[in-house]
């Protein structure tokens, strides 16, 4: 892949491609960011370029909007938040239309200086960034193309997605991996080839069916795959155990059956868990054997023996990959779990890799150490993808 290292920016417009999709608090009258992991992983790739002069387009998407505009999902309390992390002014163009790259676009880019910098609005508002029709697409891009003369991919969240931005842009420009995108690479071939072992997995999150693509595509590289979250109970039902009210996937016992057989030991499940009648901060708790939970209570978090035993399997590790929580980790009865693996796997030497989304948001919300970990992922569903050995279109633009 070209690198921005490679593109001659001074003077010139770059459209920047990155990941700004945060969550938002939006029960005040002000839309407030909860967690700007993401913001500030986009950071390094515009500093580089605005310090060699480039004028920077920035355009992200923000939720689902789907296509038009709406406040709700707007990129301005991301603008202002930008703007903190990179010292210096962030213009916004946002006029809250939808039409993302129409005139007022064009007029704050067409203005801007050296070294300086603007926001377009969500992506999203403009029917184009995610039409299944190509002209619609096609037309859309040509007017984020129009914009500048370089285009840099550096939304790794995204590259699994076929969007205008994504991928028809690039198509259009000369263009570079951005250093994020870069970096998101290097962990995960690691991740996906030959990696130090011991090498652990760690799964959580709702569904099997979310995560059955990595697991079959890593359990025969791993040492240990450690489940929990909520979908260690289609796995305890698969052993034959009942799961009470907690959340179960019944058309993937089978599935699940399967794995079990095929990783044997290497597959490890909770021993106990942490169980309540109804997801609440002040809900009465227990914690019960994982084969022993009571009808009607539901399943929350894995209890202080599995966090022990999930300790001693990443014990000595030289490789871990951690992707989704072990349980419902943003209300305090039930994060004990993932506090618990989290500094186990902070605490490890060798190559650590929280694999973004819910697991980068545990780290910061339970105010463990980012710098703990080797690297957290802004990827997500892209990185999932990725390890399972899919063809990512947004990749396959950059290499081209």
């Amino acid at each position: 892949m070209t690198t921005i290292d490679d593109l001659q920016v001074g003077g010139r417009r770059v459209v920047v491609r990155s990941d700004l999709n945060v969550p938002l608090d939006r029960s005040g009258d002000t839309p407030r960011i909860t967690d700007d992991g993401r913001v500030r992983a986009s950071v390094p790739t515009i500093r580089a370029l605005l310090d060699r002069g480039a004028r920077v387009v920035v355009c992200s998407h923000l939720g689902r909007p789907k296509g038009a505009p709406d406040p709700a999902y707007s990129l301005a309390p991301v603008a202002g938040r930008l703007a903190q992390l990179l010292g210096r002014p962030v213009a916004f163009a946002g006029d809250g239309t939808g039409d993302v790259a129409g005139a007022q676009a064009q007029k704050i880019v067409a203005g801007l200086g050296d070294g300086e910098v603007a926001l377009l609005d969500n992506l999203r508002f403009h029917p184009g960034e995610t039409s299944k029709d190509a002209a619609v697409r096609a037309a859309f891009a040509d007017q984020l193309a129009g914009l500048a003369e370089y285009y840099v991919g550096d939304a790794f969240g995204a590259v699994h997605r076929a969007h205008a931005s994504v991928v028809d842009v690039p198509e259009r420009l000369p263009h570079a991996a951005g250093q994020l995108v870069l970096r998101e690479l290097e962990v995960l071939r690691t991740l996906a080839g030959s990696a130090a072992r011991p090498y652990v997995v760690v799964l959580g999150g709702s569904k099997v069916s979310d995560k059955l693509g990595v697991i079959r595509a890593l359990l025969p590289k791993v040492d240990a795959l450690l489940v929990g979250g909520g979908m260690c109970f289609t796995f305890l039902a698969a052993q034959g155990h009942g799961v009470g009210g907690s959340l179960l996937e019944a058309n993937m016992i089978d599935t699940c059956k399967d794995l079990l057989g095929e990783g044997g030991d290497r597959i490890v499940l909770p021993t106990d868990v942490v169980v309540a009648d109804e997801v609440s901060a002040d809900a009465p708790t227990a914690v019960v054997a994982a084969d022993a939970i009571p009808d009607g209570r539901k399943g929350l978090d894995i209890g202080p023996a599995s966090v022990a035993l999930f300790a001693d399997r990443l014990r000595g590790a030289r490789t871990v990959f951690w992707n989704g929580p072990m349980g419902v980790f943003e209300l305090p009865p039930f994060a004990a779990g993932t506090r618990g693996v989290a500094e186990t796997i902070a605490g490890l030497d060798g190559l650590t890799v929280v694999g973004g989304g819910d697991s980068a948001a545990a780290v910061r919300t339970l105010g463990i150490a980012e710098e703990a970990f080797t690297h957290i992922s802004t990827g997500g569903g892209a990185s999932l993808e990725y390890l399972e050995g899919k063809v990512l279109p947004g990749l396959a633009a950059l290499e081209t």
